[in-house]
């Protein structure tokens, strides 16, 4: 990057073959997971992915903001000879794209936003809902781990099971699926995950609504886990604020291609064709 950062980065497909698709992936502070995904796709256009920076093995020290995340993707974009691409962000990569877009709109063919953005009051429902899905005592030994001021490396996997498993429709397999993560999406850049929360929060998505229905092109989409412990209502509202449909994904969570994977390979084929004209 032009201040020096070195950002990991991968491709699938003929990458001579445009627009690409670029994966964004969540976090903020893990490396990028969405290796899974992309193979769906890989045969209707390349599809690239990387860590951001301070993540996996882009690493980077010094703070993080929003705005040189959106760099980052401008400057991969133009170190790819890429100059306009289809964004499929998740979780927090949906507000990446949703930035990005704000800041180059001529920049983004198309863009499907997977399990977020989140808009409005969602958190008070999120956190219920994790909580109802969690035993009393897998709820007290969370807040342990979370209020210890240094965690062993077992501590830490423990911790992010603990997290992520209420992400999932099904929660025996959901736990399984959390485990793994816990020990592949490492280590969790718990400064970078603080320091672009805090800004998120300063400078909500929710007050550029307006803005980004006005630059979004002309093919966008939003899909989410009808059991996603974030409420789906939250989608549904800014899906009607920004005049988008909203593809529902019965039985999964956050990461609805582990719990449906045809159902989430179908609508990812049927967007990406559309979008390259295949």
């Amino acid at each position: 990057m032009t201040d020096g950062a070195q950002l990991r980065w991968t491709a699938l497909g003929d990458t001579t073959r445009k627009p690409p698709v670029v994966m964004l992936h969540g976090g903020p502070g893990l490396p990028d997971y969405l290796g899974v995904v992309a193979p769906m796709i890989a045969d209707l256009a390349p599809v690239y992915r990387y860590d951001q920076r301070g993540t996996g093995r882009s690493p980077w020290r010094g703070r993080h903001c929003g705005a040189r995340h959106v760099d980052d993707l401008a400057e991969l974009l133009d170190a790819w000879g890429v100059p306009k691409a289809v964004l499929i962000g998740h979780s927090y990569g949906t507000d990446l794209a949703s930035r990005f877009c704000l800041a180059h709109p001529d920049r983004v063919a198309a863009m499907l936003l997977m399990c977020g953005p989140f808009v409005g009051e969602w958190r008070t429902g999120d956190r219920a809902e994790r909580e109802r899905r969690m035993s009393a005592a897998q709820r007290e030994r969370l807040r342990a781990l979370e209020a210890a001021p240094r965690r062993t490396e077992e501590q830490e996997v423990e911790l992010l099971t603990l997290a992520w498993f209420t992400d999932h429709a099904d929660p025996e397999r959901g736990w399984h699926w959390a485990a793994q993560g816990a020990r592949q999406r490492r280590p969790v850049n718990w400064a970078m995950n603080s320091e672009l929360g805090k800004e998120a929060r300063a400078d909500p998505l929710d007050e550029h609504l307006a803005d980004l229905r006005a630059h979004l092109p002309a093919r966008a989409e939003l899909l989410g886990g009808v059991h996603d412990p974030r409420p789906l209502s939250a989608l549904a509202s800014l899906a009607f604020r920004l005049a988008l449909p909203l593809t529902r994904i019965e039985d999964a969570g956050h990461e609805p291609w582990l719990e449906q994977p045809d159902a989430v390979r179908g609508h990812l084929r049927r967007f990406v064709q559309g979008a390259v004209g295949t």
